[in-house]
């Protein structure tokens, strides 16, 4: 309970973290994912980026998932402006993200633009773990500073080891990316609508792969969000005029 009030009013002390637990926390996640940059590098490479163009992606876009998601759809020959969707719209997210950080991070307004830039999946998960405004202040600096600089650095690794070891589909190096990205969703898929909604774009986008032209299916895939919290909607609105209804871990 002492928890959740913390939670509720960030700036609450009552519950406050050792700011060296906050750092070692915060820097584990940093360089557990910023390592993967590496990944980025050798999949943007093989898709037909050049050395500064994949650079650029990461200092200036710098979220993971639509960096990914770009240089896929152009290595299996989308066009640029369909690669550039299907970022765009994995990229909403951290908009929303946005909305609640600041309302944690109280962040003064000549630095948001700057913040903005590190508002990510790993700095929001850091920063909404803390019982405190400083410990989430914290947090979502160390996450986003170390991440930032070690996925870029590790992005410019990849890049020049793929240009070394030339063709990267001969290494399977391709492949590199999309398990990157699987092993990061994999542990974030804990309710049965998160494992819906899952489950349901990985059919659409495998399942149209053959007959829509590359980048596309992933937009099509998008679908499956509103699709199952529909169809989870209609399951609550039966329970509630009187079906059973699983419990919550089970949702």
């Amino acid at each position: 309970m002492a928890q959740q009030t913390a939670l509720a009013d960030p700036s609450a002390e009552g519950t406050a973290k050792p700011d060296a637990a906050v750092v070692r926390d915060a820097l584990g996640v940093g360089v557990a994912v910023g390592l993967s940059g590496f990944a980025f590098g050798v999949t943007s490479a093989g898709s037909g980026l050049g050395l500064l163009q994949t650079c650029a992606l990461s200092l200036l876009v710098f979220t993971g998932a639509s960096q990914f998601a770009l240089v896929g759809a152009l290595a299996a020959g989308g066009g640029p402006f369909t690669a550039a969707a299907g970022a765009f719209f994995l990229g909403v997210r951290n908009a929303f993200y946005g909305l609640r950080l600041s309302q944690l991070l109280a962040v003064p307004r000549a630095l948001r633009p700057f913040a903005a830039q590190w508002v990510i999946d790993e700095t929001t998960a850091v920063t909404l773990a803390q019982p405190t405004r400083r410990a989430a202040r914290i947090g979502f600096t160390v996450t986003g500073l170390s991440l930032y600089l070690l996925w870029n650095l590790t992005t410019l690794l990849g890049a020049l080891g793929a240009k070394a070891i030339g063709d990267t589909d001969a290494w399977g190096l391709d492949a590199a990316g999309p398990a990157v990205f699987l092993a990061l969703l994999a542990p974030m898929l804990k309710t049965r609508t998160e494992r819906a909604v899952a489950g349901l774009a990985v059919l659409l986008g495998l399942g149209l792969l053959p007959v829509l032209p590359a980048g596309v299916p992933v937009l099509v895939a998008a679908l499956a969000a509103p699709l199952a919290l529909f169809a989870e909607g209609r399951r609550v609105g039966r329970a509630r005029r009187g079906a059973p209804i699983g419990t919550e871990e089970d949702r």
